[in-house]
Parts: C-alpha cells; structure tokens; sequence
C-alpha cells in the first residue's frame, strides 16, 4: 500500500461542481483573439441532439479536449467552440410521436446535453453556442444556398431519386448504405421527383487533387474511401446509333479496347431511354417489368449471385466499331445512375454480362486472350490483360494502353467517340420533404419560374406545425400549410408558391465551422476576416462514419466558398482525428441488446476524470474500446495515488529544483519528454501510461528518499498535474491548489524539458548463457557491438559460467542483451 497523507482523499464530485463553476465564471477558456498569440482552432464533429450524452459522446470529447488543453498550455489562443446540428428526422419523428412541435424536443436536449458537456470539464468556448434550427443559422444556409444557384451549383431536375418508404423522404447516394437507409435501416426504393441537387461533380477532380494538402494530417483510410467514392475513371465515350432514333446513345466505358467483344446493349429498366426506344410489341412487357424491378433495392439488382432477369425492348444497337447491330435489353443489373443508364455489354470479360448472355442465349466472343480458359466454355469471365484476338486492328497486340489508344484514335477519326473522364460520384441531392429543416428559399411562379427569396425576406421561417400535422405523407408536410404556402411572386406580383422541401441536415454541417469564427455576424454567414484568423482549423475529431457524408460535403462547400471569394484557402482541416466505437461485451450498444451502458450513470458511480482516464487510457484514439473490458475503479485508484503526490509536497512553489534527486529529476523530464511526443503524434493512451509511471517514481523517492521536502518531488507533482489536465482536469486543478499555484492549471504553461536531464549515463546489460542471466555490466547506452561482445567475455563470472566451453554463436543486442550459446 502506498504511503501519502494520511486522510487526504479527492472527493471528485465536489472537484465537479466547484471547477465547472470557477471555469465558467472566469471565462478560463475563451479565446482572447487579441493577436497577443498564435492562434489554434480545435474542432468537435457537430452533436445531434438525440437524448444525453452516450458513451460515443464520452469519448470523441474527451480526444478533442486533450488537443485543446494541450494546445493552450502550449502557450496558443485557443478556440474550441460548441453547437448542435439542430435540424433533422428524429426530433420530427418524436413530436410526431409526442403530439408537439420539433423545436420542444430539440431544445429541450439540447439544454441537457449542454450541462452534460459542462459537467464532462470540457475546456469549451460557450459564447460561440449555436443551433442550426435557430433562425439566426439557417438564415445564411438559405443565403449560402441562393449563391450557389447564382453559381450554377444549386439546380432542380426530375430524377430517379433514392426514396425511403419509412421516412417518406428522399436520400443522397451517400445516405444509402449496402441499399438501406443510413439512419432507419428500410430498404430503399427508387422514385422519379423533381428534386434540388449541388453540382457537387463540378469539383469532383479538386476534391481528388487537393488531397495531396491532407496527407499529412488526416487518416490514409478517410482519404482512400473519399477517393474510391469519387471514383474517377479513365476511358472513352462511344457513341451507338439506335434503329429509329435519330440521336446516338453515348455509352462511357473504361474498356474500349473490348468493343469488338461487345454483342449486345443493356439499359436500366428506369431509365428514360428504355421507355423511349421500347417498341409497341414490347412496350406492355417491359412496362410490367420495370414495376417489378422498382421493388427491389439496388443492393440487390448489383448481387452477383443473383439470376439475371431483362426484357428485350425490340430495337438494335449499331457497333461502332464494326457496323453488327446489337440487340438492346432492360435489365435491372444497370442503374439509371450510371452515365447514361445504358452499356455495352461484353459477356466474355464481364461476370454479370456472361451470365445475363447465357440466361439469354446471346452470343459471347473472346476478345483478349489472357492465356485462361475460353469463357464460351468455362462460363467464367476472364478480366485480365493478354493478347488481343477477334479484334481486327488490335489484333496480335498485347499491350493495353496501345490498344485502348488505337481504337479511341479510330473512334475520334470517324466521329463515333472520345477520350474521357468519369466520376462514380454524383450530384448531391438536397431537397427532404420532410418539415424540421431549413426551408428551400424558391418561390415558384406560373409567370416567372423558379424566383429566389430576396436576400432582405431571408430567412424564409418555418410554420408552426405540430403532431398529425407532420404526418409524413410523400410530400412535405410544408405543402398542406396553405398561409405559408401561396405568397406573391416577388419578381411580377403574381400568385405563386413557396418551394416545399426542406434542405438535407449536411447542408446545415457543411458550413457550421466557419460561423464558429463569427457567431454573432449579421452581415453575411461570417466575417472573412474572423475566419482569416482562425483557420484553417488546426484539429479536427470525429467519427470515422462520416468520412464520405460529412467530410467530402465540407470540402465542397469550402472550395465553392473559395470561388466566391470569401476564403483564402481550400481545404478547411488541417489534421483529423477518427475515434473508435466504444462496444460492450463485443457488440455496439443497444437497448435491443440490453447492453447499454448510462454514461450518467457511470460518472455518478467513478466522477467524471476516472470516466474520462479510462476512455483515453483503454487504447488507440482510432481502435475500438469495449467498456466490459474496462476498469473505471483502477482509474479512480490511480487518480487517489496521484492527489495524495500533492499533498505530500513541503517545498516552497518557486523553489530551485536542481538540488533535488537527480535520478528522480532525470525521470520527470525523460518522461515529460515521451507525453509531449506522445500527444503530438496522437497516442494518447501512451501518454496516460507515462504518467502513471512519473506518479511510481515520485512516490517512490517520497518514501524512501529524501521525502516531501525533495524539490525534486515537487517539480515531479507539478509535471503530474499539468499533464494529468488534459485527461482528468478536475483532479488536476485539485492538485495545482494543494502545490500552492493560483487557479488554474489551464492557466499555466506547458514545462521545458531539460535536455541535459535526457542523457543516460549508464544502463545495464544482461548477460545470458544458454537463456539463464549469469552476469549484468553498467555500460555506456552508446556502446558498440564488439566493444560490449569483449566485455561481456571477459567478465567473470560468465568465464566461470563457460568453465573452458567453447561458443557456438553469441548475438549481441547493444546495449541491453548479450546472449552466449556454447558449443
């Protein structure tokens, strides 16, 4: 048992309640933004306002918080501010349920999560507080939205849309995870709307390069996933005339080297085309199957293990590079979405096409010869590189960047085709019609068209609409609001109608970070210059879940910002941190598996800095944690151990520590070295573990050496607490009192190491024979291999040891280990 004062214990929730208090009163972390110092924003993922704080909660602040204390006691101005993504489909869903207005349950959370966060001791600015459903906010989410349509960014088309039966809403490609809606999990269908869309693929190549100014700060794994997403591909457009169609079909692929294998033509079910060119004969057939293909979600159209079904739409397709006309088939393995909603189809080097060929009996030739079975045969696909065969001019090449420039030379010469570029990434559809978001600032006029809000009736508010009233039915609840509804045309006078879809909630989150800077700015979304200060934001910390969502859309938001002049830079994050999920008992928390854990619950039970240590201090900021595995009441332990350093210290605040133990001295400053290297490269965990071994080794020297008057003792407590701060701050302001300092420790600076301490004079060498320690030697941590290899032998007990023996093979591990093998 460790000594200590006796008695003194830390009561951790009367540190809670009388710290929180000071912090708010004092304004200890809001930013001075004077010039004074260097500037750092730290920047949490935005909450949502579903409830309390949860265990995710509990751990991404925590990771956020210690980069903002760092940063501060670092000697920067910190800003670290806080908000909540206000809008959105469950406070809509609750009222529903509730017979209330959205607003009731939004704000109502809101208030709870706020005293949680402040309860937590998170080192938070709260007079930039925000709420995106404030009117104040979405005010310049609609102003945002009308510069992006002056821009050409924003438009409306009809589409087949990704539609949400249980939400009544539509969904952006990014909302749909393996074909189910990423927030309730329904099976997701598709519908034609007329729907608003951002021309997010007009950056689709910058938001690719620019990637190149993230590499050093940001996860490879986000950067990889937002580049798969945006897909871009390489290859040709080639355009196929139609039997009774004036217009061609152009068709993009990455494959044009393959067109001689090309037999027959495939266009999505939904798509216009195949309504289009379907025959009479055909039409009732292919009518019957597309309403049978509406059914299915596009998870499963893209399975490879399932039967290939189609309808022939009684027309032909006409190779452009060999004149054979190709029958055209709907079938639901193509989406709409893909380019035109129409490929060529080369079932010998394509799975899906060779089935579909042999469900149908279509033809199937062999155009480069890979050197593995014949597909025709094997009914295996073959798609890799070879020999060409089949192919008229590329025939007997084997190179394919030869061959894909050979055949889109001859497709440009004969007007049939071009090199091109292509994306999988797609416009972002914004319009919801559902009513808790920001309202799409449009009126629509029989005269005039689509005419925007005038920027002086901005924002366009939300009626008030409760219960039954927000019944999702379709269509916007908005639409049934009839006052709100039909206005005057601001362009002729004339009757007309307000747009009735609700933007989607990212829109809200794509630009929340610059308000940040300018909360309260009423001349624009934010003050250029506010910004110019302040970011790029220096630490991002979110979830790994919204590196496709959240992260791709703030990029594009910042670089159309850019265009407009209002920044001076484009990329909005300089480094992100991705933290795990924290599970229980190897699972995701859940009521359903009555595995949940109350974070309440557990701060009531260990206090706030034992919850906090035992999140950062379980592993990895990025791996998953499982609470079961975790032990809340070892931290509690560790955090007494450390408390009782404190009060054990009788020097005088100030005193010199260079005449203290100087083994103890040189452990403090090598350990404060490894925290300080440990937080800048993110291993928090570590950093947590070095302190706990600062805390042994001073306990250590207080018992058993020159004792609580040491200098040396009390330069060690103070490293503990400054360090502790930044995990468990409560316990920390506790200590720095009980040292003698002024509150607070978030006011102080982070200590210098001294670097004549970092020198290790000596360390000790094991000498092993035969796996058994038979000598040690204190040696210089610089030695060489030889040098060590001599004295090892020559020590005398291993020559004893050997007793004449002779050695087999010795291996040397300077200047810690040399093993000997005799003969």
């Amino acid at each position: 048992m460790d000594g200590g004062a006796v008695g003194v214990r830390y009561d951790a929730h009367a540190a809670q309640e009388r710290w929180a208090a000071f912090w708010e009163s004092d304004r200890t972390f809001a930013p001075l933004d004077d010039g004074s110092k260097e500037r750092r924003y730290v920047l949490d993922m935005f909450p949502y306002p579903s409830g309390d704080l949860h265990m995710g909660h509990a751990e991404a602040f925590a990771m956020g918080d210690v980069w903002a204390r760092y940063l501060k006691l670092r000697g920067y101005d910190v800003m670290h501010p806080i908000g909540w993504d206000s809008f959105g489909l469950p406070a809509e869903n609750a009222a529903i349920k509730r017979n209330a207005h959205p607003a009731e349950w939004t704000y109502a959370n809101i208030e709870t999560q706020a005293n949680s966060f402040k309860r937590y001791g998170l080192s938070l600015d709260w007079s930039r507080r925000l709420h995106t459903s404030d009117p104040e906010y979405y005010h310049w989410t609609q102003w945002l939205f009308l510069r992006f349509r002056e821009r050409g960014l924003a438009y409306r088309k009809a589409s087949w849309v990704n539609w949400c039966p249980n939400d009544q809403t539509v969904l952006a490609n990014e909302q749909v995870i393996n074909g189910e809606c990423e927030r309730c999990g329904a099976a997701v269908t598709k519908r034609q709307l007329t729907q608003w869309f951002f021309k997010v693929t007009e950056y689709a190549d910058r938001l690719l390069d620019d990637m190149e100014q993230l590499e050093a700060g940001w996860p490879e794994r986000v950067l990889t996933m937002q580049r798969n997403w945006i897909g871009r591909s390489t290859g040709a457009h080639v355009d196929f005339a139609i039997d009774g169609r004036d217009e061609p079909v152009t068709v993009f692929t990455t494959r044009p080297d393959t067109l001689y294998g090309a037999t027959y033509f495939v266009v999505a079910p939904e798509a216009d085309l195949a309504a289009e060119i379907v025959t009479d004969d055909q039409r009732e057939e292919f009518e019957a199957y597309r309403a049978k293909t509406q059914q299915a979600t596009e998870i499963e159209r893209q399975a490879t293990d399932r039967p290939k079904t189609g309808v022939f739409l009684g027309r032909y397709a006409i190779n452009p590079v060999n004149g054979e006309r190709m029958p055209i088939w709907a079938a639901d393995y193509v989406l709409a979405d893909y380019g035109t909603g129409a490929v060529m189809a080369v079932p010998a080097h394509d799975q899906r096409d060779l089935d579909f060929a042999r469900a149908f009996d279509l033809p199937v030739r062999k155009v480069v010869d890979t050197g593995e079975d014949d597909p025709v045969e094997t009914g295996i696909a073959t798609t890799g590189d070879g020999r060409y065969v089949n192919s008229d001019v590329l025939n007997d090449l084997s190179d394919k960047e030869s061959g894909v420039a050979a055949i889109i030379e001859r497709l440009e010469a004969a007007g049939t085709g071009k090199a091109a570029i292509t994306y999988r990434l797609r416009d972002w559809l914004l319009s919801r019609q559902r009513f808790w978001g920001a309202p799409i600032p449009i009126i629509h006029c029989a005269t005039c068209g689509e005419v925007p809000v005038p920027d002086d009736q901005l924002p366009v508010e939300l009626p008030y609409l409760t219960g039954t009233d927000l019944n999702p039915k379709g269509t916007s609840p908005l639409a049934a609001a009839s006052e709100w509804v039909n206005v005057s045309c601001p362009t002729c006078g004339g009757p007309a109608t307000r747009d009735t879809d609700t933007m989607d909630t990212f829109v809200d989150s794509s630009w929340y970070f610059f308000r940040y800077c300018s909360p309260g700015f009423k001349e624009g979304p934010f003050d250029p210059e506010d910004v110019r200060r302040w970011m790029p934001v220096a630490q991002y910390v979110g979830g790994v879940e919204h590196a496709i969502l959240h992260l791709l859309y703030m990029r594009f938001f910042t670089k159309a910002l850019y265009d407009m002049g209002m920044l001076d830079f484009t990329e909005p994050m300089r480094r992100l941190l991705n933290q795990g999920q924290v599970i229980n008992e190897g699972k995701s928390m859940s009521k359903s598996l009555g595995n949940g854990v109350d974070l309440g619950e557990q701060i009531e039970n260990f206090g706030v800095d034992a919850v906090r240590l035992t999140m950062i201090f379980a592993g990895p900021p990025e791996d998953d944690i499982d609470w079961a595995d975790l032990s809340p009441s070892g931290s509690v332990k560790f955090l007494q151990r450390a408390y009782r350093l404190a009060a054990d210290v009788t020097s005088e605040p100030g005193v010199d520590p260079a005449g203290g133990d100087a083994t103890l001295r040189s452990t403090s400053h090598r350990t404060l070295a490894d925290i300080t290297q440990c937080i800048e490269t993110q291993r928090f965990n570590v950093a947590v573990a070095k302190i706990m071994e600062l805390v042994n080794a001073t306990r250590k020297v207080i018992d058993t050496g020159a004792g609580p008057a040491d200098p040396a003792v009390r330069e060690a407590a103070e490293f503990v607490a400054i360090t502790l701060s930044l995990v468990s701050p409560y316990v920390a302001e506790e200590m720095w009192e009980q040292l003698g300092h002024q509150p607070s420790v978030a006011a102080t600076t982070w200590p210098e190491v001294d670097q004549s301490l970092l020198t290790i004079e000596s360390v000790t060498c094991v000498i092993q024979i035969k796996g058994k320690i038979r000598g040690r030697l204190e040696v210089s941590p610089t030695i060489g291999e030889d040098e060590l290899r001599n004295l090892a032998l020559a020590e005398e007990s291993v020559q004893r040891a050997l007793d004449g023996r002779e050695i087999a093979k010795i291996i040397v591990r300077a200047p810690k280990l040399v093993s000997i093998v005799p003969a």
